[in-house]
């Protein structure tokens, strides 16, 4: 839900936000500028890039062709940022109905740091003893440990996720619209499914890591009853 009105010093702090995103265009007017929701794709490409394919959206005059932007703007990128829209806030957009816009930006400004904040954390970027390749082809301790040793020594088996070809690298020409926004909602639905098999492999080494060390306290404990125990 998107709630219209914002005190000065909001909007002061949303137009230097927005200021920091080179856009396509210059901005003139925001109400009107940002009426066909591309330059708000370009905003959420520039913070979180895997999310948006700009080629989705065409510069848009008519007030449909502005909706349809957003109609994807909403399904392919709004929702997963937990912030969707309801068509009617869509509409006020498209029509350039004074503070609508403002209002949403300032909240979409939050939802893209909630969800920065939030893979910054589930990615585990404080974790020392574990890299991640940038293809996700394979973690691999600082001790120089493969996966595939790791496999043999833990019985759990290490799977590989590899990326595959981005779309924006094919030639669809020969597909139909449908066909391509099909294609286009699998790779980020694969995309999704890989970066949680990546999140669940440091998971796991992160755990291995912890019980490593339990088993070398339990090991240096033991061997210091050993040499104060009269009995040994």
């Amino acid at each position: 839900m998107v709630d219209v009105g914002l005190k000065e010093d909001e909007l002061q702090k949303l137009y230097s936000w927005v200021d920091q995103v080179p856009l396509s265009r210059k901005k003139k007017s925001i109400t009107r500028d940002f009426s066909d929701g591309i330059l708000v794709a370009e905003i959420v490409k520039h913070f979180v890039p895997r999310l948006v394919e700009l080629h989705n959206y065409a510069s848009a005059n008519s007030t449909n062709q502005k909706l349809n932007n957003w109609q994807t703007l909403n399904r392919k990128v709004l929702g997963k940022l937990n912030f969707p829209i309801t068509a009617s806030i869509m509409q006020d957009i498209a029509e350039c109905k004074p503070g609508v816009i403002e209002s949403f930006l300032f909240q979409l400004w939050r939802k893209i740091e909630e969800y920065l904040v939030k893979k910054k954390l589930v990615g585990y970027p404080e974790r020392p003893y574990y890299n991640v390749r940038s293809d996700g082809s394979e973690f691999e301790s600082r001790t120089g440990e493969s996966a595939d040793s790791r496999a043999m020594r833990t019985g759990i088996p290490e799977y590989t996720v590899r990326n595959p070809v981005p779309l924006s690298q094919l030639n669809l020409d020969a597909l139909d619209t449908e066909t391509r926004l099909i294609l286009e909602e699998k790779e980020q639905a694969l995309l999704a499914s890989m970066e949680s098999v990546q999140i669940q492999q440091v998971k796991i080494q992160r755990l291995e890591h912890l019980l490593h060390l339990k088993d070398l306290r339990i090991q240096d404990l033991q061997h210091r009853q050993s040499r104060y125990d009269p009995a040994t």
